[in-house]
């Protein structure tokens, strides 16, 4: 768009027409982020407060458009990157996140477990490092005193306050084990995420060459790391009517799990009774239909 094209539109933002409003609200909304610090100027110098507002809301559904681009090319990418997945969830609310800050923050911990890492520790001395520096020396946990709060749903906020709901912390930990060189991968166990150790030559050592998993044992972020096997959770999955067992035990997508902690930041909205961001959370949450998030 030509800058006096878009000047002219920005200045009937002032129009108390709302026909006109809406006519111009449409146009600009075809724009990208460009356009912002136009906006932000006419923001500034104006001292009516309906046209701060209108203002204000074509800013916000202007970041909410990127951000469901940055969500719709992640789904669609052949990686599918958790940490970038993570990031998405977290522009809805903090479009203008210090990404540097957060990775910081995320190396810090990283380095402090890959110190104590040695070639000749198993998988699970591994994860008993991990455990130690994520739980005792970190303090991260469920924040069972607000779980229902959307900041659960944040990466950055989870790693400021140390607290989240079941698939953040999930999602942190299978993000941190990854970048440390630990094979894991994440299981839909119901209620809360697992964190399946996924080794296939071991799994044939330990439970010979016709085992039907490549999952050598489980952790739970959710329970400070508690490692439990396949048979107990085989024996917790029959014992509920959570079948076929595989469907749960076995490791599934990482889109889905992206996919688990949109919809409860969507419910927490909901709850919290912004239904406008809950909406806007549904729509992000669509995008996801493209694609098979099971496998």
């Amino acid at each position: 768009m030509k800058n006096s094209k878009l000047k002219a539109l920005i200045d009937l933002l002032d129009d108390p027409d709302n026909m006109v409003y809406e006519s111009v609200e449409k146009e600009l909304l075809k724009e990208d982020m460009q356009i912002i610090p136009a906006l932000e100027e006419k923001w500034e110098n104006s001292y009516d407060e309906n046209c701060q507002d209108r203002i204000e809301n074509i800013i916000r559904d202007l970041h909410f458009k990127k951000t469901k681009t940055r969500l719709k090319n992640w789904i669609m990418s052949k990686e599918n990157d958790l940490f970038k997945g993570f990031i998405c969830i977290d522009r809805f609310q903090y479009p203008d996140l210090n990404l540097l800050n957060v990775k910081y923050k995320m190396e810090q911990i990283k380095k402090s477990v890959w110190l104590e890492f040695k070639d000749s520790l198993t998988l699970l001395e591994k994860i008993t490092i991990l455990n130690h520096f994520f739980y005792n020396i970190n303090g991260f946990s469920i924040n069972h005193n607000n779980l229902k709060s959307p900041q659960n749903c944040y990466l950055n906020q989870l790693l400021d306050t140390k607290t989240g709901n079941a698939v953040s912390l999930a999602i942190l930990y299978t993000i941190l084990a990854r970048e440390l060189g630990l094979p894991v991968r994440l299981t839909d166990f119901p209620k809360n995420p697992l964190v399946a150790i996924v080794d296939s030559k071991i799994a044939k050592k330990v439970f010979g060459s016709y085992s039907r998993s490549d999952v050598i044992f489980y952790v739970n972020p959710a329970n400070k790391g508690s490692i439990t096997n396949r048979k107990e959770i085989d024996y917790y999955l029959k014992n509920n009517k959570y079948l076929p067992t595989d469907s749960f035990a076995e490791p599934a997508s990482d889109l889905l799990f992206i996919r688990r902690l949109l919809e409860i930041l969507r419910d927490s909205f909901y709850s919290a009774g912004f239904i406008e961001k809950s909406t806007k959370i549904s729509e992000m949450i669509k995008l996801f239909n493209q694609v098979t998030v099971r496998k």
